[in-house]
């Protein structure tokens, strides 16, 4: 499975010398390879709006961050760019000087990033860097932007609130680890009072946004297993917010719902994804680390639908769009999937590298950034 090639701890190098799962120059097995996509009639025109470029992401996973009309996106050599989101147009574009890890988190007056060594930056709307701060660790996750604060998630799982236009920190939380976790970039995201986090060993928290202070914490997926590695079962991607429902799903664990407000459960079933979810008013759409795109009635988590037909394309986490639901693969192929039965409507070509960025819905625009650093916005006829 390739999710198990991104999991990391103290044991890690002895894990990788001793366990072909983990070492990426063991022999494939060609049963977990991808699957050819085959010719598609298209049933949904899509068409390109505007297209531009950013940079490369590296190693790491860059989103594009929307707000007051504007899209935000960053890559690993430093480049930061702030565009319309309707048009494509530049607005400006900056170096930061250093590399960048993650990003972007913005509201429009400011705009976050990751740069190397655990640097936070953070620029005002016009690109000029208004305070930078050291985190305790790596920053791997995108800040997020809210209610003045800028809230930052090192890998050492500290989350930490600084006051946005001067730096100052507002407060600190600091949640305790496994053994071994994905090293991926759990996400956050801001609603209403609080602020939600995806958490290692299967777990959702939400902060106040006002001190920090937990309001709930709840497990999502209890680790199982004999081992170490069976028992990664970490929440992956970013939790998603759809009016009181906030959604997640972990790996070798489940996908569920529960009430944003009191963190009380509404549903779960087992699933295992290393990429985020998702929702609509509906439905809930997630990637399953086979490469199964699969869809869950938003109210109660009966199955709706599955489509198979996307093995082991290491997918992007699925985002709603109209009619479709569309996930995107290793090769920069965008597929637009029917929301009703998961039938294919649609394929589109970006520039043939992975996309992991999590899609963002502009308006009438759907926008994705590659890992070679192409931004490219569609729409559906």
């Amino acid at each position: 499975m390739h999710g198990t090639k991104k999991i990391v701890g103290l044991s890690l190098l002895a894990l990788v010398a001793g366990c072909s799962s983990l070492n990426p120059f063991a022999s494939k097995d060609t049963k977990n390879d991808p699957v050819p996509l085959v010719e598609l009639t298209s049933k949904m025109p899509v068409r390109t709006v505007w297209k531009q470029s950013i940079g490369k992401s590296g190693v790491y996973s860059f989103s594009p961050a929307l707000a007051d009309g504007s899209l935000f996106v960053a890559a690993a050599d430093g480049n930061i760019a702030r565009f319309d989101a309707a048009t494509g147009r530049e607005i400006w574009r900056i170096k930061a000087g250093t590399e960048l890890t993650a990003g972007v988190g913005s509201d429009g007056s400011v705009v976050a990033v990751g740069a190397a060594d655990g640097v936070l930056l953070v620029f005002d709307g016009g690109g000029k860097l208004l305070w930078k701060e050291q985190a305790s660790s790596e920053i791997l996750a995108s800040p997020v932007v809210g209610q003045g604060l800028v809230v930052l998630r090192s890998l050492d799982n500290r989350v930490t609130a600084f006051d946005a236009k001067t730096g100052a920190k507002k407060w600190s939380a600091q949640r305790s680890m496994p053994a071994l976790t994905l090293r991926n970039a759990p996400g956050m995201v801001i609603g209403g009072s609080n602020v939600y986090l995806a958490q290692p060993g299967g777990k959702l928290l939400a902060l106040t946004m006002a001190a920090g202070a937990p309001r709930w914490e709840v497990t999502l997926s209890e680790p199982r297993g004999a081992t170490e590695l069976e028992r990664v079962s970490d929440v992956a991607g970013t939790p998603s917010l759809f009016e009181r429902d906030l959604c997640a799903v972990s790996y070798q664990g489940r996908i569920g719902c529960l009430d944003a407000a009191t963190g009380a459960g509404r549903w779960t079933k087992l699933l295992s994804s290393d990429v985020g979810l998702g929702i609509d008013q509906r439905f809930v759409f997630a990637a399953d680390e086979q490469g199964s795109v699969l869809a869950f009635s938003r109210e109660g988590g009966q199955s709706a639908w599955k489509n198979d037909k996307l093995a082991h394309r290491r997918l992007s986490s699925p985002v709603s769009f109209g009619r479709a639901v569309v996930v995107a693969d290793y090769q920069g192929y965008i597929h637009f999937l029917s929301r009703e039965d998961g039938a294919f409507l649609g394929r589109v070509s970006t520039d043939g590298s992975q996309i992991k960025s999590v899609a963002v819905v502009a308006g009438s625009n759907l926008i994705f950034q590659t890992q070679s650093g192409t931004v490219t916005a569609l729409a559906v006829e």
